[in-house]
């Protein structure tokens, strides 16, 4: 497998952060086809994921500070004005069950306090989701599919699924649950407790290129690069049922 950055011209950001997503991706199904399996699989497909993106960044972005899931932080990139924020496995859990797709590679830019580049890698599913390539946003379903924590569904998640009329759809990793929005496989997304900054930037990346909205549970901006990686609460939703989703929030959620 070639490592991205050997030997290539350097190219723009949103190339950057998708090729990125896309080559740890093939690592990890190339080492999914092993012997390893369940924990041992989880902990080496971060490892090996994680040392290929460093590997790549430092490469092709020498310059950048980078803030990783599997990495020490770097405070420096508090002052930085280029951050690399990437999870080299989110749903590892999922990634070490066999037959599950719904785990992926997540790789953002923040640059001068917002998200610049972002892409998100679903390997197992065989797609690059990129913040510069949006897909166009299809028609909503009725009635509208809610996607939750398939291990620890939030109680907000019960208040929104009754405000909307929704159905819930458990399902693994949170940049999986937000391409199923931005494919147009759910409507709603909404989360509380237990996530941070590289859990949502590449996926809050690309779905907000799609046009779809996103804020904290009380509606506020998503803030990256932060003292505190802590970000633990999201919604990611179509813009049509942003005030419906944020009401029921505030109601069974204060921030």
């Amino acid at each position: 497998m070639t490592v991205v950055g050997e030997g290539d011209e350097p190219v723009d950001d949103h190339s950057v952060a998708a090729r990125l997503a896309a080559t740890a991706g093939e690592l990890l199904l190339e080492l999914r086809r092993g012997s390893l399996s369940g924990r041992s699989l989880g902990a080496e497909g971060d490892r090996q994921s994680n040392e290929l993106l460093l590997r790549a960044l430092a490469t092709l972005r020498p310059g950048d500070a980078v803030l990783s899931e599997e990495a020490q932080d770097d405070r420096s990139r508090l002052s930085a004005r280029r951050v690399w924020i990437i999870d080299p496995l989110d749903g590892t859990r999922e990634y070490g069950e066999d037959g599950r797709s719904d785990w992926a590679v997540h790789v953002a830019l923040w640059e001068d306090g917002a998200l610049a580049a972002g892409s998100v890698a679903l390997p197992a599913q065989g797609l690059v989701l990129r913040d510069d390539q949006p897909p166009a946003l299809s028609g909503a379903a009725s009635p509208p599919r809610l996607v939750v924590s398939r291990s620890r569904p939030p109680a907000v998640a019960d208040e929104v699924a009754a405000a909307l009329g929704a159905v819930r759809v458990p399902m693994g990793s949170a940049g999986a649950k937000v391409a199923a929005v931005v494919l147009g496989e759910a409507e709603a997304y909404v989360h509380a407790g237990g996530q941070y900054e590289w859990d949502s930037a590449a996926p809050v990346a690309v779905a907000g290129a799609a046009g779809l909205h996103v804020s904290r549970l009380d509606g506020s901006p998503l803030r990256y690069n932060q003292p505190d990686v802590l970000l633990p609460d999201l919604v990611v939703c179509r813009p049509e049922l942003a005030a419906a989703v944020l009401a029921a929030a505030a109601g069974s959620h204060p921030v």
